[in-house]
């Protein structure tokens, strides 16, 4: 059984139907990117996962039936999304918002060692603890919504846009962060990012929308070796 398994589901915004049939299998500690131009559907699809937009089919997650919950209920299934655009809460410092990302943990040893472990992920955080993240630079709201979601301990983690809007040096310190917390924290991943360089170095498999629909599924492999994917996608 898949740890999280999307069956003919479509999404809509009011009368505006978005999704249109989408499907996806992930495994455990598995990661799928969502590729596709602005309008395709990658970013509704994320929401249909926690809950924020109508859906009709079925959303199975660890054998959960979760279509309808609602965001907070899924989050407490495990499910941490990132959404576009950072979402830090920007009149708290950065250890503030760390905790908030752990408020509904009892663990308070566990919670100081992860935050000292979410330091080391981000150092850029560790000199600016104390700051609020309205003082911090793109990068580093981006670095504190990631680091806030894994304070909560997720067992999978939804990511949208996350290099969006950042020089490519930052992105790219970003996403490496993310895949060394994926190898050591086991987290499953789901992807949506525009730069499928950088999707590609997290992901095994990756789907292409189009228009709300899948047009391509296959493994990381396989998609860039395909010149339409390459060209659309991968700059080649």
């Amino acid at each position: 059984m898949s740890f999280l398994e999307l069956e003919d589901v479509t999404a809509s915004y009011g009368h505006v139907p978005v999704l249109h049939g989408m499907s996806l299998s992930l495994p455990e500690n598995g990661a799928i990117g969502i590729l596709g131009a602005n309008g395709a559907g990658k970013t509704t699809t994320l929401r249909a996962i926690s809950g924020m937009v109508k859906t009709t089919g079925r959303i199975m997650f660890d054998g959960k039936n979760i279509a309808g919950l609602g965001p907070y209920r899924t989050a407490k299934l495990g499910i941490a999304h990132i959404p576009e655009g950072r979402g830090t809460l920007p009149q708290l410092s950065v250890r503030e918002n760390l905790l908030v990302g752990a408020y509904q943990r009892r663990d308070r040893k566990a919670v100081a060692t992860d935050i000292d472990y979410c330091l080391d992920l981000f150092p850029n955080l560790e000199a600016r603890i104390k700051a609020s993240a309205a003082a911090l630079s793109g990068g580093e709201q981006q670095m504190l919504a990631v680091a806030r979601a894994f304070m909560a301990k997720p067992r999978l983690m939804l990511l949208d846009e996350t290099s969006l809007g950042l020089a490519p040096t930052t992105g790219r310190l970003v996403y490496d962060a993310i895949i060394r917390l994926r190898r050591e924290s086991r987290l499953s991943m789901i992807v949506v990012e525009q730069n499928a360089v950088l999707a590609f170095s997290v992901v095994d498999e990756a789907i292409v929308l189009e228009t709300g629909r899948a047009v391509l599924t296959g493994s990381k492999a396989e998609l860039m070796g395909m010149d339409a994917v390459r060209r659309a996608y991968l700059g080649g």
